[in-house]
């Protein structure tokens, strides 16, 4: 099947090429690139940005097309639909706590089929749920996995993201590889960036590890260290100290199928993400039209 690419230098070798009939305009190539490209928004960024229509309006205005919701985000479903539909969204994923994958399943399956999401995502571990030896970490891994082959019975796929504290080395592998090898397949990555290299290890390096299992990356910049303390000592997408010119090809050959934007304390929520939306669609689009 060609490629997106492909199907774009095709087209625009035919409208060129009838360029003495007609004076149609031609968008560049970087332009069309640039409009597919899979970039979203983590809406636990904008948390404190006014209410939900302008936190909606925010990422329409960074020229960005689709979200990661916080569970229901506090409205109904039919709110939900009428706000993306209103702001020309489309929702990817929702962080769903693992007190809801395990007692409330169902009714999260409802809500998300309802709005068009197809994706869970469980996003943070609290202390008590934390395992502390390999024996728990698979076996948290093997209940993952009975879930996401349930919500893959449902049309729906699991995925979790990773905090620092899954980096922690246990007989040769991090807890998170512990974790998803007792899963099974099914069991999808979403790898937040930052908090890899938080965690000690090289994030270029790590999300070759989740090769074919890796749904999603949280694009997320660590600031220099003893900085930035007010926002979490984390930085403005590309503005920080992460070597995003190894870290983004490498994403590319893992295959990530997005590329979510995230900060957890922006003071400017605003501006971190019309920021970082222009810095993957400029380096995105560079490293797709080689």
């Amino acid at each position: 099947m060609p490629s997106n690419m492909d199907k774009w230098k095709k087209y625009a070798a035919i409208t060129i090429g009838c360029s003495a009939f007609t004076s149609i305009a031609i968008p560049s190539l970087a332009q069309q690139e640039s409009s597919e490209l899979p970039i979203a928004v983590q809406m636990y960024t904008l948390r404190d940005f006014g209410d939900l229509e302008e936190q909606m309006a925010a990422v329409q205005r960074a020229d960005v097309g689709a979200i990661e919701t916080v569970g229901d985000q506090g409205v109904s479903s039919d709110e939900l639909k009428a706000l993306l539909a209103e702001y020309e969204l489309e929702v990817i994923s929702s962080h769903i706590p693992l007190e809801d994958l395990r007692h409330r399943l169902d009714e999260t399956i409802a809500f998300n089929r309802a709005i068009g999401n197809d994706t869970l995502t469980l996003p943070y571990l609290d202390e008590s749920e934390r395992p502390e030896s390999i024996d728990e970490w698979q076996s948290l891994g093997q209940e993952l996995g009975d879930i996401a082959s349930h919500l893959n019975d449902e049309g729906f796929r699991l995925a979790y993201h990773n905090h620092e504290f899954e980096m922690e080395v246990l007989e040769g592998k991090t807890a998170l590889e512990h974790m998803f090898d007792a899963a099974g397949p099914k069991l999808l990555a979403e790898l937040d960036i930052a908090w890899i290299a938080r965690g000690g290890l090289d994030p270029a390096e790590y999300v070759n590890r989740f090769e074919e299992r890796l749904f999603a990356v949280h694009a997320k910049d660590n600031a220099p260290e003893g900085s930035a303390e007010e926002e979490g000592g984390f930085a403005t997408l590309g503005m920080g100290v992460l070597d995003w010119e190894t870290i983004l090809p490498a994403i590319e050959s893992s295959e990530s199928e997005w590329y979510i934007i995230e900060h957890d304390h922006p003071i400017d929520a605003e501006a971190v993400i019309t920021e970082g939306s222009r810095f993957l669609r400029q380096e995105l689009s560079k490293l797709r039209m080689k």
